[in-house]
């Protein structure tokens, strides 16, 4: 059995959501988190993407480092702004 390469295109067809590169950077910049906001813990998860992001990232799965490369790029804002981010 083929198993999809951990990319971030792959991620986000993993998570069921739109893998092209434009729909990839617009839900990076309207998903932006603050940096007390726990990457697995945002509002817009739903359970079975949350599930899926914990468990690789505890297990440091095959996905671990395209999820936590997704994780930066949720905080990007964040840790340029000085932690938090701007209205």
């Amino acid at each position: 059995m083929n198993k999809p390469v951990p990319r971030m295109t792959n991620l986000f067809l993993q998570l069921g959501l739109p893998a092209d590169e434009a729909s990839i950077a617009q839900f990076i910049g309207t998903h932006q988190l603050p940096s007390g906001v726990e990457f697995t813990e945002a509002p817009y998860w739903s359970d079975a993407q949350r599930q899926f992001l914990s468990e690789q990232i505890k297990a440091d799965a095959t996905w671990a480092i395209v999820v936590d490369q997704l994780n930066e790029s949720l905080h990007e804002e964040a840790v340029q702004g000085g932690g938090r981010l701007s209205s």
